[in-house]
């Protein structure tokens, strides 16, 4: 396997690899600053090199990455993670230590179901999403594409919550929310539009 993105949340990936008896290759990054990751050198010119992981948390740049590579994605899901055999796990997605996906679940490709994320039966996960470690999201929930669930969110049963939004950590979500908006406190309520490069530490803290 290989990661593009010499990052924090490739060592964590690496370890997810190395649990599932898969060996990291190579690592990418644009990023010319870099160049050691884990005792490898890091490549700064993509050779095409498959199947590939996109390394990066940041859902936006995920999505940007993958729409320039033309390859084979792969998956890494670590064992402890409790995944139902009537869920669907798309290309490029994560699966981190102690993440649960319940039956009949679909996970979008490149998301990253983050460390004890909960995903309940019939949920519907879009492209490019993150959901942040220890969220809970419960049955029959849909999170649009490009969309981070942050830290301890928890989803009332049957929201629909829009794309490319930022749902602050701790939030309660108990209505709707549209696409786009950055939406957080308990109730969950829109605080506005989402026009951030990456995901701001809001929560229900930060309502005024």
């Amino acid at each position: 396997m290989y990661l593009y993105g010499a990052s924090g949340h490739a060592l964590v990936i690496s370890d997810i690899l190395r649990a599932e008896g898969v060996e990291v290759k190579g690592v990418f990054d644009d990023n010319s600053g870099l160049t050691e990751f884990c005792g490898m050198s890091v490549d700064h010119h993509w050779c095409g090199q498959e199947p590939v992981i996109i390394s990066i948390g940041n859902c936006a740049i995920r999505r940007k990455i993958a729409k320039r590579l033309a390859c084979r994605f792969g998956t890494a899901i670590h064992p402890s993670a409790i995944i139902s055999p009537s869920s669907t796990i798309g290309e490029g997605t994560v699966v981190m230590p102690g993440a649960i996906i319940n039956a009949h679940a679909s996970i979008g490709r490149h998301c990253i179901i983050n460390t004890k994320a909960s995903v309940d039966h019939e949920c519907r996960i879009g492209d490019f999403v993150h959901v942040a470690p220890g969220a809970t999201i419960s049955g029959d929930v849909e999170v649009g594409e490009g969309t981070w669930i942050g830290v301890g969110a928890c989803i009332k049963q049957g929201i629909k919550i829009g794309k490319n939004c930022m749902i602050g950590a701790g939030s309660v979500v108990v209505r709707d929310i549209p696409n786009g908006v950055i939406a957080f406190g308990n109730p969950c309520k829109t605080m506005s539009t989402n026009i951030l490069p990456h995901p701001p530490n809001v929560g229900a803290e930060r309502v005024q």
